[in-house]
């Protein structure tokens, strides 16, 4: 028989190769919510698009790898060293230039993950986005 294997280092593997896809925002951003039962006095709260949404912070910490990588996949332009920040309308796009999902709510769902684990900001107040292009946020990766 081989060495043990050590899954603790497959795991940290993994969270920091998570791919930004549809299917994997969703996944994340759905196994962060509350689920019925739970105690969801004490969220962490992100402000959203269309929505406010509160998080369970033990999961949203648990997630914290897979956000990180998925944000990093984002257009420079959205990180504060390449680019300090760029519409939402552009999130649809990875650095690649492929697109990786078609719908907005899956883009809110990335950068909701984002603000509630501190690591995007909306670079402007709500009341302000009707002047920006599309009446957008624009999000920059901290």
């Amino acid at each position: 028989m081989g060495a043990p294997v050590d899954f603790d280092c497959y795991t940290t593997l993994l969270e920091k190769e998570m791919k930004l896809t549809a299917n994997n925002v969703e996944t994340a951003f759905m196994d962060c919510l509350f689920k019925e039962g739970e105690d969801a006095s004490d969220p962490a709260i992100a402000e959203g698009i269309t929505s406010k949404y509160g998080f369970h912070k033990g999961r949203l910490k648990a997630h914290e790898g897979d956000i990180d990588s998925m944000l990093s996949e984002l257009p420079k332009e959205f990180h504060k060293d390449g680019g300090g920040g760029m519409s939402f309308l552009n999130a649809c796009n990875n650095s690649k230039g492929d697109q990786w999902t078609g719908t907005h709510q899956i883009m809110e769902q990335l950068f909701s993950l984002g603000q509630a684990c501190k690591k995007v900001e909306c670079l402007m107040p709500r009341d302000m986005w009707p002047a920006l292009p599309g009446g957008m946020p624009y999000y920059v990766v901290v």
